[in-house]
């Protein structure tokens, strides 16, 4: 059975303006689960945490390369940033409110394909978003 796939049109008009809707969208990618990282509620794909509330009032974090987080802060700043708690870990900050929830899906879908094993990528395509 393949997942709810998001469809554009309605990510095009996605803000996430809170954790809640953030975690509405990521649960709808195959396997995922609410559980405690570092203490706090954040969703996984079996244990492996790729979107988490962060530690920042104003933003989430969502698990990336650092290349890939390079390249965002550098593409879209107002959306995506770090702080020296964040540098040289692999995961960018997110501010809520975003004008591009196209792209903010994007890149929870991305980390989330980063972080499932073969079989729950089976169920969600077959190539990464």
């Amino acid at each position: 059975m393949k997942c709810r796939v998001w469809r554009k049109q309605e990510a095009a008009t996605r803000i996430f303006a809170k954790w809640s809707q953030v975690v509405d969208f990521a649960l709808t990618l195959p396997e995922t689960s609410v559980l405690p990282y570092y203490g706090k509620p954040s969703v996984k794909v079996g244990a492996k945490a790729f979107v988490m509330p962060g530690r920042e009032q104003g933003s989430f974090a969502v698990g990336c390369s650092l290349d890939e987080k390079a390249f965002l802060i550098e593409t879209d700043p107002a959306t995506f940033w770090e702080t020296a708690h964040y540098r040289g870990w692999q995961a960018v900050l997110v501010r809520y409110d975003s004008r591009d929830g196209e792209r903010v899906a994007h890149v929870i879908e991305r980390a989330w394909w980063d972080r499932a094993n073969a079989a729950q990528r089976a169920l969600y395509g077959s190539s990464r978003p």
